[in-house]
């Protein structure tokens, strides 16, 4: 009975420092497109204080070097109209891992706020009755038109640009493609490459010139960048004549600067 006893306030105890246990924010943060150099000081900071970091398959690995030797790796990697790990199984890792009272990083692919689900795993959260705090980072339609020395906007051609995704849930996604087709419009379209003919089909059926310049920019910002310059007429064509095997987005609009003028853009550009 005296052994009983004691094994009983022993577990309360340990219970009730379990409950009292102060629970660390979950941290949401963007990885930037692939160039550890464009990681802002906060996402390091993130990295190398983390305890879990719950990864997707687009951030790099010199990104991924950067966390702390203590860190647990969790990769929870998706891929477009391929194999990934379901969202509900994330956002059980994201509850689980903070309900430990450990340091848990989110990490995602260029900017965190920008098609990468992050509402769904807030939800979850505050369903759980957890806190986060969310660190932006570098998307890649910046990385993208930086590579090919352009901006997103300019004055006396376009006022807005857009950023759109190629896919959704339900397949290829529908857009305002009357609007996207008018001269002079610029449309960052990520998830676009196994979209690339219905995009094309879509705008010129709403009128888009066959000579509006695309560019595909693969794995922006990164060593192994490529730029391939096209048009619409041609988009499809160009995609297929070459072997894409990283994250590539589609500048509809841009052409990628001068060359002649720009020795670095001209050994980037194919």
């Amino acid at each position: 009975m005296v052994l009983q006893r004691i094994f009983r306030t022993v577990t309360s105890r340990a219970k009730g420092h379990r409950d009292a246990m102060p629970l660390m924010p979950v941290c949401f943060v963007g990885a930037g497109p692939g160039d550890p150099d464009l990681l802002t000081i906060k996402a390091l900071k993130a990295l190398q204080e983390a305890d879990v970091i719950i990864h997707d398959r687009l951030v790099s690995a010199g990104v991924l070097a950067l966390a702390g030797h203590q860190a647990r790796l969790v990769d929870v990697g998706k891929e477009g109209f391929g194999p990934s790990t379901p969202q509900a199984h994330i956002d059980a890792l994201n509850v689980k891992y903070a309900r430990q009272g450990l340091r848990v990083v989110r990490l995602k692919g260029g900017d965190c706020t920008i098609f990468g689900r992050l509402d769904e795993e807030i939800e979850a959260l505050e369903e759980a009755g957890l806190p986060f705090h969310i660190v932006p980072g570098i998307t890649a339609a910046s990385a993208a038109v930086a590579g090919i020395g352009q901006s997103l906007t300019r004055r006396g051609r376009n006022a807005s640009a857009r950023i759109i995704t190629g896919h959704d849930m339900k397949g290829f996604a529908d857009q305002d493609w009357r609007a996207l087709a008018q001269h002079g419009e610029v449309t960052a379209i990520y998830m676009g490459k196994k979209a690339a003919r219905f995009i094309q089909g879509r705008l010129l059926m709403h009128g888009a010139a066959p000579d509006t310049p695309v560019t595909v920019v693969e794995n922006a910002s990164r060593g192994d960048q490529r730029v391939l310059a096209s048009t619409l007429a041609d988009l499809p064509a160009t995609l297929d004549a070459q072997a894409l095997n990283g994250p590539a987005l589609l500048l509809y609009g841009l052409a990628p600067r001068d060359v002649a003028d720009h020795p670095v853009l001209a050994r980037e550009v194919s």
